[in-house]
């Protein structure tokens, strides 16, 4: 019997392209029923190939998916019950930015299943959201929280730290207003420039490593939320499963052109991409070293099994306990270990 699979679906439409954005997203209006079209193919591609497993989370990301007419989200939601056995409980989480959505149609997205929110918030200063090219502003961001608090979702929001200027005083100011705010998760990006973007063609000036540093440092210090990945802040009960599944190794299916998956199948691991973009086995060796870099990140770490134990150099772990450390049948990153992650991991990896 094949294992259960969670679910990630792309919505790449946007409103418009944000000045740092480098996802795969487009800035038009959509043809909403050929791509429901696309998407109910590839799902019943997938309960064809796979058989009518679990599914323990499903993510609609993008993009901006809360543009998604609610027909077009029922309608996908009614083929993923028709190929699928969604478990009880299942997490459920729709992408959202403020000034797409209002009271109603948030509560209309909840009764067709979305039960968790992730809102695209990045400031609560109107100028740096202008900076950013957001539509919203602050108030708009605060109002969509509130709207889906009431239709009883659970809600984590997104912000971006490190702009042109911006010191550990700003981000102190900037946590202490997400405190103000009593989520019970949010998402902290560090400001990367992509080759591409506007910003990437604007050679702007952006803070130092040692001042990006200190940032972070001043985030941990400062949230009331606990660190639990390097970029997400939540209550032990308000953790993302979509995402802790994933980071821990557990199989997902991509669906929508640039999603990507992970297929388990007859004791294979398979690279998936949606829209048929992609598929292929994966060595043991690869997928080892995948769940390592995905485990690592996250503050429990990653599992220690065969296959991921031929895969790090054990001698050179126990020779830096003030860089990661063995607890409960895992390997994880110290504080200090977090902040030199990717040159721990370079370490550590065989």
């Amino acid at each position: 019997m094949t294992a259960p699979h969670n679910i990630y679906i792309h919505v790449p439409f946007c409103a418009s392209k944000c000045k740092y954005c480098a996802f795969y997203s487009v800035a038009v209006r959509p043809d909403w029923d050929a791509y429901a079209a696309q998407i109910m193919g590839e799902i019943k591609h997938w309960g064809n190939t796979l058989g009518r497993i679990s599914v323990p989370t499903i993510f609609f990301g993008g993009g901006t998916p809360s543009l998604m007419p609610v027909e077009t989200l029922g309608r996908i939601m009614d083929a993923i019950e028709q190929n699928f056995d969604i478990d009880a409980g299942a997490e459920i989480t729709m992408e959202a930015n403020p000034g797409t959505l209002d009271a109603q149609k948030i509560t209309e997205f909840h009764k067709c299943g979305i039960n968790r929110m992730s809102i695209g918030v990045q400031s609560l200063n109107d100028d740096e959201l202008q900076f950013l090219g957001r539509r919203h502003t602050a108030d708009m961001a605060r109002a969509t929280i509130d709207w889906a608090r009431t239709a009883g979702m659970r809600v984590s929001a997104d912000f971006i730290y490190g702009l042109p200027g911006q010191g550990p005083d700003d981000v102190i100011q900037m946590c202490r207003g997400i405190n103000e705010l009593g989520l019970g998760h949010c998402s902290m990006y560090e400001l990367t420039i992509e080759p591409g973007t506007p910003f990437g063609k604007m050679g702007l000036c952006m803070p130092s490593n040692s001042a990006m540093a200190d940032m972070y440092a001043a985030i941990g210090d400062t949230l009331t939320l606990p660190r639990y990945e390097v970029s997400n802040y939540a209550t032990p009960s308000q953790h993302c499963r979509h995402n802790e599944n994933i980071w821990d190794g557990a199989p997902y299916i991509g669906i929508g052109r640039a999603a990507a998956g992970r297929i388990f199948m007859a004791g294979h691991w398979f690279e998936q991409m949606g829209a048929g973009e992609l598929f292929h086995e994966l060595a043991p060796h690869e997928r080892a070293i995948e769940r390592i870099i995905t485990g690592m990140r996250t503050m429990r770490g990653v599992a220690v099994d065969d296959s991921v134990r031929s895969a790090i150099n054990m001698a050179w772990v126990d020779a830096h306990p003030d860089l990661v450390i063995r607890r409960n049948g895992r390997i994880c990153a110290t504080n200090a270990g977090l902040m030199i992650l990717d040159n721990v991991l370079t370490d550590m990896v065989v």
